[in-house]
């Protein structure tokens, strides 16, 4: 089979197109992949910048969609059902492997290109943004990154929750992406966005803030919050991983707070289908339909995670097999 090969740690031109052995299911669910997501742990993966580092070389790909080719008794799936995956390596290829417990059912009107991207970004943010950032009905809440994979998906959870969703992204591009994915106000991150969070809520702030992105961006976002505001952080698109003086935390009663869903799954492994069915019930009122942006071919790769790296996705990046 075909496979996107990471052979060097020098960033998406280590990537090889390779043909190699197809995996073994060892009791899981064998998937002939349609399409892959792009997603920054790719990015990061193939820098060596990753927290798990896999031994050279390996495939790349951390989630898919694509058909049941064989699952184990009892697995819930069966030859031909339509599927998508957490399956955190191997998705840059024409065949993977999932555990069950990682493995969902598309929903209903998802195409094979938007279910691709789905997991990782909508679970992210909904475990980020309910869960890690309690948020409410009626809550004001910022997005940066608004423009992005993890940033569309947030803002129409927000919305699925019912807060009033404020997006932040860089340019009138970027913007209408935002505006898009269904923020309520957009803001230009490359204008003065502070001083329009900071006057929410009647001059004291949002009631919370997603961050993916940290650098600068999470510094200034620290002076944006309202009394028991929560700032959320999920990423570091930026390079620079920010800190914070915790008087600030202290003076301010903000909560500073981290949301890696990945890792939480090894904690509570149940909030995989409990997520899932929250962001079905958003499907079905029409709050959440992911948004594709660029669709490369398996071959081109390394231009996708080129794009991802230099912050250039609008919507979610996709591989097509």
């Amino acid at each position: 089979m075909r496979a996107q090969q990471v052979q060097g740690l020098d960033g998406p031109a280590g990537l090889r197109l390779v043909e190699v052995d197809e995996p073994e299911d060892a009791g899981r669910v064998v998937i002939d992949v349609a399409a892959a997501g792009v997603s920054f742990p790719d990015l990061l993966l193939t820098r060596g910048e990753y927290q798990m580092k896999p031994p050279l070389p390996f495939v790349p790909g951390v989630e898919v969609a694509g058909h049941v080719r064989s699952a184990p008794p009892g697995s819930g799936f069966k030859e031909g059902d339509r599927v998508m995956a957490f399956t955190m390596l191997g998705g840059f290829a024409d065949v993977v492997v999932a555990e069950p417990a990682l493995t969902l059912a598309i929903p209903n009107g998802l195409t094979m290109e938007a279910a691709s991207g789905f997991v990782m970004n909508y679970h992210t943010a909904h475990f980020a943004l309910a869960r890690r950032g309690r948020i409410l009905p009626g809550d004001r809440v910022a997005i940066h990154g608004a423009a992005g994979g993890v940033g569309t998906a947030a803002i129409q959870v927000a919305r699925g929750l019912g807060a009033e969703v404020i997006a932040i992204a860089a340019g009138p591009d970027k913007m209408h992406i935002a505006e898009r994915a269904g923020a309520h106000r957009v803001l230009d991150a490359e204008g003065d966005w502070v001083a329009a969070l900071r006057a929410q809520n009647d001059g004291l702030g949002v009631d919370a803030i997603l961050d993916p992105v940290g650098g600068e961006r999470f510094d200034q976002s620290v002076r944006c919050l309202a009394p028991q505001g929560r700032l959320i952080v999920v990423g570091f698109t930026d390079g620079r991983i920010p800190s914070v003086q915790v008087n600030r935390v202290l003076l301010r009663n903000i909560d500073i707070v981290g949301a890696a869903w990945g890792a939480f799954l090894a904690v509570e492994p149940a909030v995989f289908f409990e997520t899932q069915l929250a962001l079905n019930a958003m499907i079905d009122a029409g709050t959440v339909a992911p948004i594709v942006g660029a669709t490369y071919p398996l071959e081109q790769a390394t231009a996708a995670l080129n794009l991802l790296g230099q912050r250039q996705a609008r919507g979610k990046i996709i591989l097509t097999m």
